[in-house]
């Protein structure tokens, strides 16, 4: 049957809430589909605001993948503001996308990506508001699949009493491999309901389904072991890894937002993965191999974006684009192709020892300098080998000097407080470094309106990292460790107007923490804390530390854990970790081993093994993958001048 829209319930109502025009659809690009045309419905939630959830580059090439196919509908939906839940709430309006304004409950899939683990409260709104139980175990078999992605559903256990299924890695390949399953199941008329369903996904041994696995614990509190606790399952999910990204050029029709976003520029990925080996960064390992696209397709996607979106800035996105094997060729023609137009070519934070001024100068052309951003990461050179950050002080100021000699006059440091082994010299070392900046910028320009600002986030251990296993610092020690840096910038008068701070308060990150190392356990503490009006924890204005640990005593009390022994406890080689059951690709003991070398000072630096010989990290061979780069030789293509 058809699914009516709830937007004439929905339109006399959004004067009485902020920012109306989020809620009302109708971008440039978007696609709407007959309801009763298709055989299999998605709705994709990116579970934060429209001005953050509409750029996210993952939500949107799933939604056009899934919408090229006849036989597919996929239409989006976000989270709503406090305003619009009381007004949903008081007129019995259900959690809508934003396409055609049908009722979220009505899909077949409700996929959520997760890029932060402080977007699980605004999940349990959205299901609440649709009207969907918030267990799974209370679903009958006319509720949407409940289906998890992105970075944080490498540990879905969290959240496993709300989820169906969670899918880690590439989702282009096996979002379709899904609907396929759904679109069978239906046409056979049902059978089996809900679980049978759940039990096809599960046993192709890419869709975790956490009702299928029990988890036992022993008494200190620690995991006993994960187990299927049914025939047909496997004991270990395997992630997805889409090869050949040039065979996958998307998003080919990017949306364009009504109302304002975070990003307003058509985003290209130039490359997938990253093999830097930083131990901190869970991106880099769960991505892996690198898998470069191409010249040619990386020009022709940028060419049909542009002139389908009308945006001026264009963003070659990785986790360090300036490691693309041609990011010179590129630059350059990309840049004989704009010059003289209006758009500019962006690239995000680079590593200081893959800058290089000719690249920089490339894709200023069209462009303002207005700022150039490094990440050190750690503020000693005793941290960064810690890190597996190869940089040294060297490095940054001979960086830095060329820059400021070339024109640039302000640049961004970010770096991490917390990270394993730091002391409070570390972090005042952060300081030393800005002020260096500083003074090679001034004798190198010649000029005293030298800007440095440094960002500094805390250190979050995530899982599927050698840092899985270390203990998070507390948040007092933190907020101490940035106090005292702080004053000894300031309190110095040649250089405190000159560096600039941004950083928070330590307590969002012992809740992520908590989050992203958490098990099943924590599900209880993430519904209390929803349940007392948890919502939108990824922002300051809405975050609560008081009542994720207030939530955390009361859930915990009768427990051998609480919320230091998910965050500051170091774990030990032999425990079981709540996501040892889901396989990024990553040998355990091999992370393990990278774990150890972090505490050996005497270990040697971990190379790229895009350069150098096999680490046997394990994730070719395992994923039956490997690593995809150039030199292709192709050009962009067409060359001459838009």
């Amino acid at each position: 049957m058809s699914v009516e829209s709830v937007f004439p319930r929905l339109e006399p109502l959004l004067p009485t809430v902020g920012k109306p025009i989020q809620y009302v659809g109708g971008e440039l690009n978007a696609t709407v589909k007959e309801w009763d045309d298709v055989s299999v419905r998605w709705a994709l939630m990116y579970p934060d605001a429209y001005e953050v959830g509409l750029p996210n580059q993952g939500v949107q090439i799933l939604y056009e993948v899934l919408n090229e196919r006849d036989w597919l509908l996929a239409e989006r939906t976000y989270a709503v503001q406090a305003d619009m839940e009381a007004v949903m709430r008081e007129h019995a309006i259900p959690q809508f996308t934003v396409d055609a304004h049908r009722p979220v409950r009505a899909f077949d899939v409700l996929g959520i990506s997760f890029a932060t683990e402080l977007g699980y409260t605004n999940m349990l709104t959205a299901l609440d508001l649709a009207g969907i139980p918030l267990h799974a175990s209370d679903r009958t078999d006319d509720a949407p699949i409940v289906l998890a992605g992105g970075h944080s559903a490498f540990n879905p256990e969290p959240v496993a009493d709300f989820l169906d299924a969670a899918v880690l890695g590439d989702g282009e390949e096996i979002a379709l491999a899904i609907s396929e399953v759904v679109r069978e199941w239906k046409d056979e008329g049902r059978p089996g309901g809900r679980d049978e369903l759940l039990l096809r996904l599960a046993a192709s041994g890419g869709v975790y389904v956490p009702r299928f696995y029990d988890v036992d614990y022993h008494d200190d509190g620690r995991i006993a072991s994960v187990r299927p606790n049914r025939d047909g399952v496997p004991w270990r999910v395997r992630k997805h890894t889409v090869m050949d990204l040039d065979q996958w050029p998307y998003p080919r029709n990017p949306l364009v937002p009504l109302a304002e976003t975070v990003h307003e520029r058509y985003s290209v990925e130039i490359f997938r993965g990253c093999t830097r080996g930083c131990r901190f960064c869970q991106a880099g390992m769960i991505t892996r191999p690198v898998r470069e696209r191409s010249l040619q397709t990386i020009g022709e996607m940028i060419d049909t974006g542009l002139q389908r979106s009308g945006y001026q800035e264009v963003g070659l996105l990785s986790l360090s684009s300036a490691d693309h094997t041609e990011i010179g060729d590129l630059a350059k023609q990309l840049g004989d192709r704009y010059e003289g137009t209006n758009t500019s070519l962006s690239l995000p934070s680079t590593r200081v020892d893959a800058f290089n001024i000719t690249l920089a100068n490339e894709f200023s052309r069209n462009g303002r300098r207005s700022g150039l951003t490094f990440a050190p990461e750690g503020g000693s050179e005793r941290l960064r080998k810690v890190i597996n950050k190869a940089v040294t002080e060297d490095d940054l100021i001979r960086t830095v000097t060329a820059a400021y000699s070339h024109g640039w006059r302000q640049v961004k440091l970010y770096f991490m407080c917390g990270l394993p082994t730091e002391t409070d010299e570390d972090v005042l070392q952060i300081g030393v470094l800005a002020k260096k900046v500083i003074e090679a910028g001034r004798e190198a320009s010649g000029r005293r309106d030298i800007r440095c600002t440094v960002s500094i986030g805390g250190f979050v251990p995530k899982p599927q990292t050698p840092f899985q296993w270390a203990a998070q610092l507390d948040h007092e020690t933190t907020d101490e460790r940035l106090r005292k840096l702080r004053e000894s910038v300031q309190s110095d008068k040649r250089f405190g107007r000159a560096i600039g701070f941004r950083y928070h308060d330590g307590r969002p990150g012992i809740v992520e923490g908590l989050l992203s190392r958490g098990d099943r356990r924590v599900g209880r503490v993430i519904e209390e804390v929803w349940r007392d009006g948890g919502r939108f924890d990824g922002w300051s204005e809405h975050f609560s530390f008081e009542r994720w640990e207030s939530k955390a005593a009361d859930v915990f009390a009768d427990q051998p854990v609480d919320l230091d022994w998910y965050t500051t406890r170091e774990r030990g080689h032999d425990e079981v970790l709540p996501w040892d059951h889901l396989d990024a690709g990553l040998d355990k003991e091999w992370l393990w081993e990278d774990w150890e070398d972090a505490l050996d000072p005497e270990a040697l630096e971990i190379e790229d093994c895009r350069w150098t010989p096999c680490y046997d990290c394990g994730v070719c061979p395992q994923m039956g993958t490997d690593i995809q780069i150039g030199p292709t030789g192709q050009k962009l293509l067409p060359l001459t001048v838009v």
